[in-house]
């Protein structure tokens, strides 16, 4: 009977593993199907949401011509007379909180960078950098209130001109905000340079600091270029932190102490319940929602293509 239970047990483990690899066949079939329908859904959703900006925004130049909306220079949308829908104070608010921000995080990132990946030991870096993430974690209101409450306080100290609601406050503090992503993304291009590049600049007599600055930032400048206008179309998009510190008044100057507003500033202002459905001013958010999906996809094209087109093989 033994002997029996022996010879069949090999069968019965040819005929498990039959089995075994039958549903292993059909989890092979079905994960790819699971996966493709995953990056359908990615996909289908990023067309569902240019096609609803389309749509509406092909809606709002029914209304007002598209020549005053691109070369305009007043932005009244709440006027009771005429009301006057140029883009160009919204951009230009836009882009002093972003130059402001970059002037902020470019440098104190870069320096972060080159520290952490030059400079600090394992240890120290490995304690450092998960701190500097925590920023990236941190939600985009409290960042606003802090603006307002903290930053803005200090700066009128500083400049006693400036009023309560400003470009210099918010532009700071979005600095700050996408300094991690500059210095993360930095600091792993900057990581990535082989060592033996180092050791042969440092073996000619070059000094830790050269071979910093002359060696290891030049070969991953695609990598930091790249981070750095990803940080760019990240500033454009933020929202919170300009609705709060840097207040509603659009306004075409160069100015940097008075209350300026953006274009994501605006969108929060009407979704807030200033306008209603179906007029002129509700299809305006779409109008400029489209503007700033057209600048922030140009930003990330152009990081694509520099992080391509000037990187380092090694």
């Amino acid at each position: 009977m033994t002997s029996k239970q022996q010879e069949s047990s090999p069968v019965q483990q040819m005929i498990a593993k039959s089995r075994n690899r039958k549903g292993k066949k059909v989890i092979e079939k079905i994960i790819p199907i699971g996966l493709f329908l995953a990056a359908s859904i990615s996909v289908l959703t990023t067309f569902g949401i240019v096609f609803t900006l389309i749509f509406e925004t092909v809606e709002f130049f029914t209304r007002v011509s598209i020549t005053d909306y691109l070369f305009g220079k007043e932005w009244l949308p709440f006027s009771g007379k005429e009301p006057l829908y140029g883009i160009l104070p919204l951009i230009l608010g836009t882009f002093k909180v972003t130059l402001i921000a970059i002037l902020v995080a470019v440098p104190f990132g870069l320096g972060a960078a080159i520290y952490l990946s030059e400079y600090a030991s394992e240890r120290v870096r490995k304690t450092i950098k998960p701190v500097l993430e925590v920023l990236a974690g941190v939600p985009t209101i409290v960042y606003g209130f802090f603006a307002l409450t903290f930053v803005t306080p200090i700066l009128q100290a500083i400049i006693p001109s400036l009023k309560i609601f400003n470009a210099v406050s918010p532009g700071i503090v979005v600095g700050i905000m996408v300094l991690p992503m500059i210095a993360s993304m930095s600091e792993d291009a900057m990581s990535s340079v082989p060592k033996s590049i180092r050791e042969g600049a440092l073996g000619l007599g070059a000094t830790k600091l050269e071979v910093s600055l002359k060696v290891v930032l030049p070969a991953a400048l695609s990598g930091i270029i790249a981070s750095i206008v990803l940080a760019v179309s990240r500033a454009i998009g933020e929202t919170m932190i300009v609705s709060l510190a840097g207040g509603s008044t659009p306004r075409f100057d160069f100015g940097v102490t008075d209350s300026i507003q953006t274009m994501t500033a605006y969108i929060v202002q009407v979704t807030t319940g200033d306008a209603g459905y179906g007029t002129t001013i509700y299809y305006s958010i779409y109008a400029v929602g489209f503007t700033l999906f057209i600048f922030t996809l140009v930003m990330n094209l152009l990081a694509t293509y520099i992080s391509k087109r000037f990187r380092e093989e090694y």
